[in-house]
C-alpha cells in the first residue's frame, strides 16, 4: 500500500483506530506486521495515517485483535474503502488542510450537531456575511483567497440538500444572531436565510436566549459529528490557528452531554424561528 505524505483527519482515524483495538487486545506492533507480512516500521505508518490500507487487513487485524463489535468493525473496514475523491481535493494546495479535514467530516457524518456563540454556523451562512468574517482575519487574507474561501464555505452547504443530506441541528446563541458582520444589510439577509434553511426537514436552529444565562463550554464554536457507530464520532473545535479535532472517549462523552444540554435549554424550533424574525426586524 502507498504512503502519503500529509494524511487527512479520516485517515489519521482510521489508524489511530488501528492502533487502540490492538493495544486493547495487548498487542505489539510486531504482532501486527507478522499478521500482515509487513515490517513494524510499515504497522506503525498505517497506524499513524501515513500508509494506507485495505478492508480486508482492517477485518484480519480486528479477528486476531478479540474485537467482536461488528459494526464496529465493519465501519472501520469502510474508512478503509473509502478511495473516491470528495469535492473538497478540488481545493488541495489551495487552502488549508484543516478546511479541507472539516468538509471531509461534514461529508460522512450521519448527524452533525453545532454550537456557536459569536458566528453562525458554516453551512447555514450567505456568501457577504462569510466574507466579512474573512475581511477580519488577522494577519489579513489575500482578496484571491478570502474569495476562495467564500466558494468553498458556500459549496459544504451541499451536505444539507444532496440526495441524502445530513441531519444539522444548530444551537446558536442569541448574541451570536445579533453580531453584525458585514452590517446591517448583510445580517438581515444572513439571519433571513437562516431562517429560509430552517424550513429543511433535515434542519434545526434552535436558538439560546441571553435570558438563559450561563451555559456550558468557554463560547469557542464546537461541531459534534456522528459516525457509522458512536465510537466513531468525532469533535471538532474552532481555535486561532484552524481546526482541532478530538476523538478521545472521555472528551466524546463530555461534548455529548454538552450538546444534549443545549437541546434541552435551547427554544423549539418554530419559536426559535420567531425569535430570529423577530430579531430581522429590530435591524
Amino acid at each position: 500500500m502507498p504512503t502519503r505524505a500529509t494524511p487527512t483527519e479520516r485517515q489519521r482515524r482510521l489508524g489511530a483506530e488501528l492502533r487502540k483495538m490492538r493495544v486493547a487486545a495487548g498487542r505489539t506492533t510486531e504482532y501486527a506486521a507478522g499478521l500482515l507480512g509487513l515490517d513494524r516500521t510499515k504497522v506503525s505508518n498505517m497506524e499513524s495515517g501515513i500508509r494506507s490500507t485495505s478492508p480486508e487487513r482492517v477485518r484480519m487485524l480486528a479477528s486476531n485483535y478479540d474485537c467482536s463489535d461488528q459494526r464496529y468493525v465493519d465501519a472501520l473496514a469502510e474508512l478503509a474503502n473509502s478511495r473516491s475523491r470528495g469535492w473538497w481535493e478540488q481545493f488541495r494546495g489551495s487552502l488549508p488542510q484543516g478546511l479541507l479535514d472539516v468538509a471531509e467530516l461534514e461529508w460522512h457524518a450521519r448527524r452533525l450537531r453545532s454550537e456557536q456563540a459569536v458566528h453562525l454556523p458554516g453551512p447555514l451562512q450567505v456568501g457577504a456575511y462569510a466574507r466579512a468574517i474573512f475581511d477580519a482575519a488577522l494577519p489579513p487574507l489575500p482578496r484571491s483567497e478570502v474569495e476562495l474561501r467564500v466558494v468553498f464555505r458556500l459549496r459544504r452547504q451541499q451536505i444539507l440538500e444532496r440526495d441524502n443530506p445530513v441531519n444539522y441541528v444548530a444551537y446558536v446563541h442569541e448574541s451570536a444572531l445579533r453580531m453584525q458582520f458585514g452590517g446591517r444589510a448583510v445580517t438581515r439577509e444572513q439571519l433571513q436565510h437562516l431562517c429560509e434553511v430552517s424550513e429543511l426537514v433535515n434542519v434545526e436552529v434552535r436558538v439560546l436566549p441571553v435570558e438563559a444565562g450561563a451555559f456550558p463550554g468557554a463560547g469557542h464554536a464546537v461541531l459534534y459529528a456522528e459516525g457509522d457507530v458512536p465510537p466513531l464520532d468525532t469533535v471538532q473545535l474552532d481555535s486561532a490557528h484552524g481546526p482541532e479535532f478530538t476523538h478521545a472517549d472521555a472528551q466524546l462523552a463530555k461534548y455529548r452531554e454538552h450538546m444534549d444540554w443545549m437541546h434541552a435549554r435551547t427554544l423549539g424550533v418554530r419559536e426559535s424561528r420567531d425569535f430570529i424574525h423577530h430579531i430581522v426586524r429590530q435591524l
